[in-house]
């Protein structure tokens, strides 16, 4: 007569479902690892409630995996570690880490250690009181002036544009219902800000004050032109007030066109030829052409946009999940 086999604790918690997942996007941050793990799991065991952590490593080039990997060997309760065949983009590892997450409560988490993971429990609160959508904004930015002042500008004109109110939409430490989280993923967009479309879809959103340090080690991932692009996203993604903007500011430089042609034919009738006025020509000229550009590039992000979603290729492709059953 064989004897049943005895289960472990860690092997019960996998067993019932998580009520939270915590999703972490990873790329480079081999340094950051070790202390994020520490504090993360901490906090995890604090919560009294059935935890998963899910790391996606976005195709990382330093070990920042093979540190993963050991995470799952040391906490094979709580960790899971989603492997990406190459880069695809921190809101791409994030959407990855949302399509395997298995809680009710889904918190996303930056790797860098610049939203404390001590905070995550504020947020999970918050959902607990009824909200679907609980973002967070940072107190005392330990960032640059060149971080902080255009994310003020960028944040007012995303407001203005979309009308989607989020008080800072750069602050990764966010907090879901599986029903928004659902939503998000059967989106299926290609580009798309996931902040962004979780207010979109919110019904009873909230924000909550969190703290704020400044970079562990390491430095960002995010270049000018990253987050030029990210905002291109979301400008495009959510409105077509650019386009819209740009056709009355054409209908009025048509109409100044049109006054300064009426103007330049009275004075060559009353006043006769002239050549001194032909740098003014030219800058006028210059103007315009200005505007047909952008207004080109304008167009052009919406094309982009509709070329990626109409040609279906896949938004990313996972190797492998790594995970103790």
């Amino acid at each position: 007569m064989s004897e049943s086999p005895v289960t472990s604790p860690a092997q019960t918690k996998l067993v019932a479902a998580p009520e939270i997942s915590i999703v972490i996007p990873v790329y480079n941050e081999a340094q950051n690892l070790p202390l994020l793990f520490d504090r993360l799991t901490a906090v995890a065991d604090k919560i009294g409630r059935r935890v998963e952590i899910v790391f996606t490593d976005d195709g990382s080039k330093d070990n920042s995996l093979a540190i993963l990997k050991g995470f799952v060997e040391k906490r094979p309760d709580i960790i899971r570690v989603v492997e990406f065949d190459r880069n695809y983009g921190q809101h791409m590892a994030v959407m990855a880490g949302l399509e395997t997450a298995r809680g009710e409560i889904i918190v996303t988490l930056d790797a860098d250690l610049q939203n404390p993971p001590e905070e995550i429990p504020k947020l999970i609160a918050e959902i607990d009181a009824g909200h679907d959508v609980v973002g967070s904004y940072r107190r005392d930015r330990q960032d640059s002036v060149f971080r902080t002042l255009p994310s003020r500008i960028v944040n007012l004109v995303r407001e203005r544009i979309t009308g989607i109110k989020m008080r800072d939409q750069g602050c990764m430490l966010r907090a879901y219902r599986r029903s928004i989280v659902r939503m998000i993923v059967e989106s299926g967009e290609t580009s798309t800000f996931i902040p962004a479309l979780a207010q979109f879809h919110a019904e009873n959103p909230a924000e909550v004050e969190v703290e704020h340090a400044a970079r562990f080690a390491g430095t960002s991932n995010y270049n000018l032109y990253k987050l030029i692009r990210l905002n291109f996203d979301l400008m495009t993604g959510f409105s077509l007030v650019p386009l819209q903007l740009f056709t009355m500011v054409g209908m009025a430089v048509s109409g100044a066109s049109l006054l300064l042609v009426v103007y330049m034919f009275l004075r060559r009738i009353f006043v006769g030829p002239e050549a001194e006025g032909i740098f003014t020509l030219f800058a006028i000229l210059f103007f315009l052409l200005g505007v047909i550009i952008t207004g080109l590039g304008i167009v052009g992000e919406y094309v982009g946009r509709i070329y990626q979603q109409v040609r279906a290729r896949a938004r990313f492709r996972i190797r492998t999940i790594h995970e103790k059953n």
